[in-house]
């Protein structure tokens, strides 16, 4: 059995905040991200979600929000909103693009040992200045290796933050963040990993989750009664079942 790791995808960070400066600022090379890819331990990469984070912002920026998350959905993806998870084609089929898109970056990424599915939970900004946080699943396609999402929810803070005040004189580093990437421990061959414990859901909650294939990773969600919405991401280390992705979130404003 292989122990989990983190991937400290540093310089994929970077090349993330590079991208956020919109299509008339530096672009990160393909084959950049690829090297960095390389150099990273086993067959399942967290950084080829972060790869895939930036591709998916520059599209956003690029071809215009709502086209970039269709671009980027699996078929059957989900958008979980104020009255719970609804498919996400339908919805973004029938909005137009804004003329300025949200500006996000993963703060964690976990994935199952053998690569095919991932759990991203980070930050995100709208135009209008509001902050929040996101949760997101990733699956491999196995037509072209690509990750698609087929699970986002996400919603604001609150209260907000207080606005940041910098220093005119003040020297702020923002291009060196490192995104924690834990990846699944690998059954031994002729073992099998255990279920992962069963969640027991708030009264009067709607609820779903998914399994990957190899057993060593489990993404869950509820929507309660009052409006929360919750995601849970739990992965296979140790010989144990952890959660490390867990967010509530408020019912979305109308």
């Amino acid at each position: 059995m292989k122990p989990a790791h983190t991937f400290a995808a540093t310089i994929l960070a970077g090349c993330m905040l590079a991208a956020c400066a919109g299509p008339s600022g530096p672009r990160t090379p393909r084959d950049v991200i690829d090297r960095a890819l390389g150099s990273a331990p086993y067959a399942a990469q967290p950084g080829e979600i972060v790869a895939r984070e930036v591709e998916y912002q520059l599209a956003a920026r690029e071809r215009g929000q709502y086209t970039a998350m269709l671009d980027f959905a699996a078929g059957d993806a989900v958008v979980h909103g104020r009255n719970g998870p609804v498919p996400a084609r339908p919805v973004f089929s029938s909005l137009q693009d804004p003329e300025t898109t949200i500006e996000w970056s993963p703060r964690t990424v976990i994935m199952s040992c053998d690569g095919n599915l991932a759990v991203s939970s980070g930050r995100y900004r709208e135009p209008e200045g509001f902050v929040g946080t996101f949760v997101t699943v990733w699956e491999r396609d196995d037509r072209n290796d690509d990750y698609e999402w087929s699970y986002d929810v996400a919603g604001r803070d609150d209260p907000q933050p207080p606005p940041e005040v910098i220093d005119e004189d003040a020297i702020v580093v923002t291009a060196i963040d490192t995104i924690r990437g834990l990846v699944a421990d690998c059954p031994r061959a002729g073992t099998t990993v255990p279920a992962p414990p069963v969640i027991e859901p708030a009264a009067g909650a709607s609820h779903g989750q998914e399994v990957s294939p190899d057993g060593t990773l489990r993404w869950y969600w509820e929507h309660r009664a009052d409006g929360t919405r919750y995601a849970r991401g739990d992965f296979y280390t140790s010989g144990a079942w952890d959660t490390v992705i867990e967010r509530s979130f408020a019912s979305p404003p109308e």
